[in-house]
């Protein structure tokens, strides 16, 4: 138990650290696509409606999906639980068809897409970059750490917000709750 508690607080103190140098990059090279602004005070609203591009380029929005659930995965290649999770979304995916799965990288593009050749997912991929941090925040994850995981009602409320790495089970019984 002692020894998984300094485990998790490890990878917590290093997904820290790597948001903030993340952040204090973007905030000096002004790079990718800054935190949504508040629509009507809604950031739920804010990121619906936000354009990013997914990993071919193509402008994509969450709101291109409205009207089913959704869940909402933010992650990067660096980030060891983000990727120890990819398998058993798309697992999930894959059982639960009529919800709406969307990867939203903490990354640039091409890290991604190298990603991908050895974790293949066929849900699509959306970039954020180190903008996501801030996004993050607004959705209430302060620390801005990843895994971050937001599971949608099909009227795009926000379900559930899980912070680290999803438990397949846990997610699971939500998913068929809303898939029913």
């Amino acid at each position: 138990m002692n020894r998984r508690f300094f485990l998790y607080a490890g990878a917590a103190a290093a997904v820290a650290v790597a948001g903030g140098y993340a952040y204090r990059e973007r905030s000096r090279a002004g790079a990718g696509p800054a935190a949504p602004a508040s629509a009507n005070g809604d950031p739920v609203a804010a990121l619906r409606a936000l354009p990013l591009p997914d990993l071919d380029g193509t402008p994509r929005s969450l709101a291109d999906w409205q009207g089913r659930p959704m869940v909402v995965n933010f992650w990067a290649t660096w980030c060891a639980p983000c990727v120890k999770e990819m398998p058993e979304l798309q697992a999930l995916h894959q059982k639960y068809p009529a919800i709406q799965f969307v990867g939203i990288g903490v990354d640039k593009a091409e890290n991604m897409r190298q990603f991908l050749q050895k974790v293949p997912v066929s849900y699509p991929l959306l970039v954020m970059g180190a903008g996501a941090i801030d996004t993050l925040r607004t959705l209430g994850n302060p620390a801005g750490g990843l895994p971050f995981t937001l599971v949608f009602d099909a009227d795009g409320r926000i379900n559930r917000k899980i912070l680290g790495q999803i438990q397949p089970d846990d997610l699971e019984r939500t998913l068929h709750g809303l898939a029913a």
